[in-house]
């Protein structure tokens, strides 16, 4: 579901596609909404087939900091005013951004959500590295080292460098729910396409998968796949030695007096039937632009998933084509998020929007108000084309 939206945008949502949701702020985080499941009718069947990593271990305190939250994992007999009190806290802030009395007592391993970011965890907190936990690229790191390897199996011709100094802690951000009236912990799963069990264990919730308004869910991540080899690179068995010349090929075949010229190609009487000239790709389907008015952001891969277009405070944000309402949520703050499911695996997600005219399964019509825009600085709306669960560029489906 979404994550945090704070003044002009949204931070990070949701991980359904990808993609609640997270809405990024103009300051440049980027959007990063977990569509799973919305395309085929919330299925868990394709969490099922590849594995889920494990949450990340929390430093001495129970923080696990991200960049763009952090939470606080409970410990047996915590009440949310000893984590508060443990990790530096405001008590009585916690609990209003959790939905819960400071003194209810809580779950082992419940996850807490930090309205306010505390000190980092580092070594002397107990934390295996330095900093939130930050996203890498696994492949080039991992490439890179399988590249350096000493050609022999086994031979180290270099010392490693001794470390300077703590590493930074990598990992991928995992998507934040906030509950809403009504959920539980088996349609949540099956809105992000995980595992319930998997859901349960990241976040605590205990044999009765209990879960309540307001929570923080954080949503279980893939797991990373291993890099593979570059095959270019690694040395075949084989490879330098010389290929013997086989024996056939150093004495020329005897003439074969029998042998007949073969017949001329025949003409055949009728024409080859015309099966039809090559098809193009069908065009992207065209869209109408939610909101008349101005781009005052365009749409960059990783950075803004999407796009933002202002327009008159009030005005009325429509559905870009025929589809069915497939997600209703709503950003940390309240501010609604809706999705749209279309036909051809495609999304549209419209955020950052107030006065939601339709709900969850609604069919709508190409150019049906879903909203309306805010007011003041805020009148834009976050527009984004989602082909399964990865962001497009707007532009070539809006005419």
């Amino acid at each position: 579901m979404l994550d945090n939206l704070k003044g002009h945008g949204v931070r990070r949502v949701l991980l359904a596609g990808s993609s609640a949701f997270v809405l990024a702020a103009c300051d440049g985080q980027p959007l990063d909404f977990d569509l799973r499941g919305l395309n085929g009718g919330f299925s868990t069947a394709e969490a099922a087939t590849g594995p889920l990593a494990n949450r990340p271990a929390a430093d001495d305190r129970g923080v696990i900091s991200y960049p763009n939250y952090q939470v606080a994992i409970a410990r047996r007999g915590d009440t949310l005013r000893s984590v508060a009190n443990r990790v530096g806290a405001d008590p009585a802030k916690v609990a209003r951004y959790n939905g819960i009395g400071a003194d209810v007592t809580l779950r082992k391993g419940e996850v807490i959500a930090l309205p306010d970011r505390v000190a980092e965890p580092s070594p002397a907190t107990g934390a295996t590295g330095t900093g939130p936990i930050k996203p890498v690229d696994i492949n080039s790191v991992a490439g890179g080292a399988i590249d350096r390897a000493p050609a022999t199996p086994g031979v180290q011709t270099a010392a490693l460098p001794a470390a300077k100094s703590a590493p930074a802690q990598t990992g991928k951000e995992p998507t934040r729910h906030r509950v809403e009236r009504g959920e539980t912990a088996f349609t949540v799963a099956r809105l992000y396409g995980v595992p319930v069990k998997a859901l349960a264990e990241w976040n605590g919730l205990g044999p009765e998968l209990g879960i309540r308004e307001g929570q923080f869910l954080l949503i279980p991540v893939a797991q990373q796949a291993a890099p593979k080899r570059n095959a270019a690179k690694q040395p075949l068995p084989g490879d330098g030695s010389p290929t013997p010349t086989p024996p056939s090929a150093k004495k020329p075949l005897p003439a074969d007096k029998d042998a007949q010229p073969l017949p001329a190609k025949v003409t055949p009487t009728k024409p080859v039937a015309d099966v039809g000239k090559t098809t193009k790709p069908a065009p992207k389907s065209k869209m109408t632009a939610p909101v008349q008015g101005s781009i005052i952001r365009a749409y960059s891969k990783g950075k803004n998933e999407g796009i933002n277009i202002k327009g008159a405070a009030g005005a009325a944000v429509k559905a870009a084509d025929t589809g069915t309402v497939a997600a209703i949520t709503k950003s940390a703050d309240g501010v609604p998020i809706v999705v749209v499911r279309h036909s051809g695996n495609l999304l549209t997600v419209y955020a950052n929007v107030t006065d939601v005219a339709v709900k969850k399964g609604d069919s709508v019509k190409r150019g049906q108000q879903l909203a309306k825009l805010r007011s003041g600085n805020d009148a834009y709306v976050h527009f984004e084309v989602r082909e399964g669960f990865d962001s497009v560029d707007p532009a070539p489906f809006i005419n």
